[in-house]
């Protein structure tokens, strides 16, 4: 005879069963419409003590004979906490607000920021035939913040409260894989539309390597400001949500079901970062891919903290990877650059010595390595390899590092980048056919040099003043050199040796030799003005004291030889064909000089 108390247990599973039952969603319509959880309390209550009196069921003696009764109770159990499951939390998987898709921290527009610079500086790369923007300042975008993880509140407690308890059950009952697939697929889902609305597109690695590099620079920047969203927020606040509901329920079960949520997203949001790391290399990508390396290290911390569990080293694994290709990248690229510099080939020259483009691109570049100084410091930690010694190659400067000890690496490279550039524009300076524009040419550009570097402190503070001070004398002694190409003839005729015949000073003038003098004179002035006219000097105040340097050697040579020798021509005939220019004339003619275009010419030929 059996014990009464089988019984009882078959009576709490018969009204169990019925419970189940009547909402069994493939019996009848009324049960496929109607959510529990979406109802009255007490009713949740019923089904959950129901689902709880089978798993208890399974677990008896007493209804081993009828094994085949519970299992299809507790299937059908099992159905209807999935799809109560999915439903609530559909029903509260809304898009976040837009202010809390912001990170804490100041973020780049995603928009292209205008820059303000000399519009003398906008100019065509020499070194690439695509455009070298002017990067927006580092100092400005700095990623190096103290902001860490800010997680956001998903669902309700009472929604948490409901799909812990069912999660609860349906792990208890064996379906752990199919509260994971629900779960992850409506979360997922929720991180997809996030991500749509961060501007983070689907792209592989092979699509994003295809994109031309002005798209690239602007999905950079939303990159960077999407990023820090998704560690910081989005991801964190997934994993503190799979906390609430799984944590404590089963070893990992948490962990599972923040995997199945966001693996495929993160893979999908460092890709990107991936893709740029390993792209091709080129000068003008230096700047975005040291942003990228910098929002990526300041990310590193809190992408261990979310990703700190085993199922999730993969995820920092490549993290730390993409980091340390992009720092491989930096290096790669300001080698190369320094080797383009050296090699660039352009032969033609510019029209009237002024500065030369490569001059202009490869000092903005530079300056703002110097404004990427802490970062780029930290990766440049060799001094560069060509050049550290003296060398037979005629195609190669000479520098001698220990000249410069004490300078860290990053300057050395900067450094010898203004080494190599004033090496290239020499070569350079060699097509003029004139030796007074090729001095000019290496004057403005070395002063060019100079002026950048004053211009930055970051950049200044690197190369140092012993360098500054060399450069200065440098273009100095380019503007000496002008002048004397230029003037040593002009100043020559001016002279007296050759004018005087025998006799008394009064009467001991050569007139013939005179008039040929000033004949002379006139001849080479005037060319002079001609040609130089049209060469320019950018620099006002260069071109200002270059003029004054020429007027102080000049004009008081030209009015003292009027004032010894006019009696003579003026008491000859036709004398206007011989003295053509006052003092006056002379000074005005030479602000003309190095303006870049062929002047109206001012000086006015008597004769005509």
């Amino acid at each position: 005879m059996e014990p009464p108390g089988n019984d009882v247990v078959a009576f709490a599973f018969e009204s169990a069963e019925k419970i189940i039952l009547r909402w069994d969603s493939t019996a009848s319509e009324d049960s496929r419409e109607k959510m529990i959880f979406a109802g009255d309390r007490n009713e949740i209550d019923r089904y959950l003590s129901a689902v709880d009196e089978i798993q208890r069921s399974m677990e008896s003696a007493t209804l081993s004979d009828d094994q085949n009764k519970v299992n299809s109770a507790i299937q059908i159990a099992m159905a209807r906490l999935e799809d109560e499951f999915r439903n609530i939390l559909i029903a509260h998987t809304t898009p976040m607000e837009a202010e809390s898709l912001t990170d804490t921290c100041p973020l780049p527009e995603e928009e292209e920021e205008e820059e303000e610079y000399e519009e003398e500086d906008n100019v065509d790369s020499p070194l690439t035939t695509k455009e070298f923007e002017h990067q927006e300042s580092h100092s400005s975008c700095s990623y190096r913040s103290t902001n860490s993880i800010r997680e956001i509140d998903l669902m309700p407690c009472q929604a948490i409260d409901d799909l812990r308890c069912i999660a609860e059950r349906m792990i208890s009952a064996g379906y752990l894989r199919e509260c994971i697939q629900v779960y992850g697929s409506v979360r997922k889902s929720a991180v997809d539309s996030s991500f749509r609305r961060l501007g983070i597109e689907k792209l592989s690695i092979g699509d994003i390597q295809r994109l031309e590099w002005e798209t690239l620079e602007m999905k950079i920047r939303r990159w960077i400001r999407a990023a820090k969203v998704c560690v910081r927020i989005l991801f964190a606040s997934e994993k503190k949500l799979c906390e609430q509901i799984f944590g404590d329920l089963r070893t990992a079960t948490d962990d599972a079901c923040f995997m199945e949520t966001i693996k495929g997203p993160a893979i999908q949001l460092f890709n990107f970062a991936e893709a740029i790391s390993i792209s091709r290399r080129s000068p003008e990508k230096l700047f975005k891919i040291l942003d990228l390396h910098d929002a990526l290290s300041d990310l590193l911390v809190d992408i261990e903290i979310v990703f700190d569990s085993k199922s999730s080293e993969s995820i920092r694994v490549q993290a730390v990877e993409i980091l340390s290709r992009l720092a491989e990248a930096a290096r790669g690229i300001l080698s190369e650059f320094e080797n383009a510099v050296l090699r660039e080939p352009s032969k033609v020259p510019v029209p009237g010595g002024t500065i030369h483009p490569l001059t202009r691109y490869v000092m903005n570049y530079i300056s703002l390595i110097s404004d990427y100084k802490q970062t780029m410091s930290e990766l440049i930690v060799s001094k560069p390899t060509t050049g550290s010694r003296y060398s037979s190659d005629p195609n190669t400067p000479d520098m001698e590092f220990g000249e410069l000890e004490g300078q860290t690496p990053l300057a050395l490279h900067l450094i010898w980048i203004s080494v190599i550039l004033q090496f290239n524009l020499e070569g350079k300076s060699k097509c003029y056919r004139d030796t007074s524009l090729a001095h000019l040419f290496m004057m403005n550009n070395v002063h060019y040099i100079v002026q950048k570097i004053k211009g930055s402190p970051e950049l200044r503070e690197m190369v140092g003043d012993d360098c500054l001070r060399r450069l200065t004398g440098k273009f100095r002694q380019a503007a000496t050199n002008y002048q004397r190409s230029t003037w040593i003839y002009v100043l020559h005729c001016l002279r007296d040796e050759g004018l005087h015949v025998k006799g008394n000073f009064s009467s001991g003038v050569s007139k013939s030799a005179l008039r040929e003098r000033f004949k002379t004179f006139n001849a080479m002035f005037e060319e002079v003005h001609r040609t130089q006219s049209t060469w320019l000097i950018p620099d006002t105040q260069l071109r200002e004291e270059l003029r004054i340097s020429v007027s102080e050697k000049l004009i008081p040579a030209y009015r003292s030889f009027l004032g010894r020798f006019r009696n003579h021509i003026e008491s000859g005939r036709h004398p206007e064909n011989y003295i053509k220019y006052s003092g006056e004339d002379i000074e005005n003619a030479v602000l003309d000089f190095f303006e870049g275009y062929q002047v109206q010419q001012h000086i006015r030929r008597r004769s005509q």
